[in-house]
């Protein structure tokens, strides 16, 4: 690469790149509704110094949502998340950092038990949530692969952070991808590809540095291109399944000039909605990767690669706008044209669970609620519409006063009290502790306290949740 080229690249990386990304930060999250299950120091005042020790402390077939707090610091680590529903939470977004330089060219050399990426998600851990921190690669070359965040798993929530890297394939979630068949066979959720929700972040790199596999949702980030040279900023990868698609909602598109927006080597599904991009966007449509990728004369390897990539380009160029705009003006492709999309779908209707095939609402608010309770020798079961994890001692409340203790069932729909008293439930009683929704989402969502009719029953319930996924 041509030294001026660097210079640009440098220079808009360090002043324009970092006063855009300041400028556009949001406020954090709302805290935590609940006391953290482990806490991270990197200066020991917790019970672990390490994040990757922290999460090797998870059993892998863990069944409860369980979460990690990670105090401001800095720390110099790759981390590899195995078991499920684990969230992983900085203590603020600029003050808990996960740094690391790692070039994938020189773990594919040599490789480690952690993984190619400075957040490695591996297929198992599903239902996993990363928010309110700072993961950032600093290998710190422009252009080659240098993953901040490498995924496999399905239903993978990442929210309120930044994801930087000055490479390609910042923020890749992959699962679906062909090479990794091996590591997802048999992992929980869908096998085509993963479903990925993220919000409200800042994502800078080189080339493709946002691209996902199967469905993803992308909303209110800042996505900003470094490399002067590059060929696109998103990318997407969609050919397992014509329902698959990748929408952008209310981002918006920087980069250094004639950036290009995007591209795809398979068939791909975009919906940009209320999106905006800087001036220097190149007038490029999104488009499919030919070879060679100068324009010039094909080789017969260029051919045969071509060749390979025609099967699983079926569906013709997908890329659906509304309401979006460039600085100076728009381009002509930016033009609405959701009537065209499948189902022509009004602006309103492209929601997260639209998203999903209503298969899964990361954005979902509504409470965990008891929908049965079953007398049981000691005690009583109660069942909840969804899986849902305990934290403390909550406790059941019975007539006249009296108090059933929990006993069992966290990480499961159905949680078992214990009591030598047969009056009838009035509530949950949350004095000394919490029942919560174990599924991954964008908040943690706390049951209900308020409990049904005595003759309720959860299977209307069950059958339409099943029907969902």
């Amino acid at each position: 690469m041509r030294s001026s080229s660097l210079g640009l690249a440098a220079f808009f990386l360090s002043a324009q790149l970092a006063a855009f990304l300041l400028a556009a930060a949001p406020a954090g999250p709302a805290p935590l509704p609940i006391a953290p299950d482990i806490v991270v120091a990197a200066d020991g005042s917790a019970g672990f110094r390490s994040i990757q020790a922290a999460l090797e402390s998870l059993p892998k077939d863990n069944r409860e949502r369980r979460v990690i707090l990670v105090r401001n610091g800095v720390y110099h680590e790759k981390v590899r998340i195995d078991a499920p529903f684990v969230t992983l939470r900085g203590e603020s977004r600029q003050g808990a950092r996960i740094e690391y330089a790692q070039a994938a060219d020189a773990f594919h050399k040599q490789h480690d038990s952690v993984g190619l990426a400075v957040v490695n998600i591996t297929a198992p851990a599903h239902d996993f949530v990363l928010e309110n921190l700072t993961v950032k690669n600093t290998h710190g070359v422009i252009g080659p692969h240098a993953f901040a965040v490498f995924g496999l798993a399905d239903k993978t929530v990442i929210v309120d952070c930044d994801v930087l890297s000055q490479g390609a394939d910042t923020l890749a979630l992959w699962r679906g991808r062909n090479q990794n068949a091996g590591a997802t066979a048999g992992t929980p959720g869908l096998e085509a590809g993963g479903r990925s929700y993220q919000a409200r972040l800042n994502i800078c790199g080189s080339v493709d540095f946002v691209c996902p596999r199967g469905w993803s949702y992308l909303a209110d980030s800042t996505i900003t291109q470094v490399n002067p040279n590059a060929t696109a900023a998103i990318w997407h990868d969609g050919s397992k399944d014509p329902d698959m698609k990748f929408v952008l909602r209310g981002c918006r598109f920087d980069g250094p000039p004639e950036w290009i927006l995007s591209r795809h080597h398979r068939d791909a599904q975009y919906f940009l909605v209320d999106c905006t991009f800087s001036e220097r966007m190149r007038d490029r449509k999104p488009y499919r990767v030919i070879y060679p990728l100068d324009g010039g004369t094909p080789s017969e390897a260029d051919l045969a690669r071509n060749r390979e990539l025609d099967p699983v380009n079926r569906w013709g160029e997908r890329v659906y706008y509304f309401n979006c705009h460039r600085d100076g003006g728009d381009y002509t492709w930016h033009a609405d044209n959701l009537a065209a999309a499948p189902g022509a779908p009004a602006p309103r209707e492209i929601t997260p669970r639209w998203t999903f095939a209503g298969t899964w609402d990361p954005e979902r608010t509504d409470q965990p609620a008891v929908c049965m309770i079953q007398p049981i020798a000691g005690g009583f079961r109660l069942r909840f519409t969804e899986s849902v994890t305990v934290k403390g001692r909550p406790r059941l409340e019975l007539q006249h006063g009296a108090k059933a203790d929990y006993v069992s069932g966290s990480g499961s729909s159905a949680l078992q009290f214990a009591i030598n008293d047969s009056s009838a439930p009035v509530q949950l009683d949350f004095t000394e502790g919490v029942i919560l929704a174990t599924e991954a989402t964008a908040t943690l969502r706390l049951a209900s306290p308020s409990l049904p009719r005595a003759d309720a029953s959860c299977v209307a319930k069950t059958d339409r949740r099943r029907r969902e996924r």
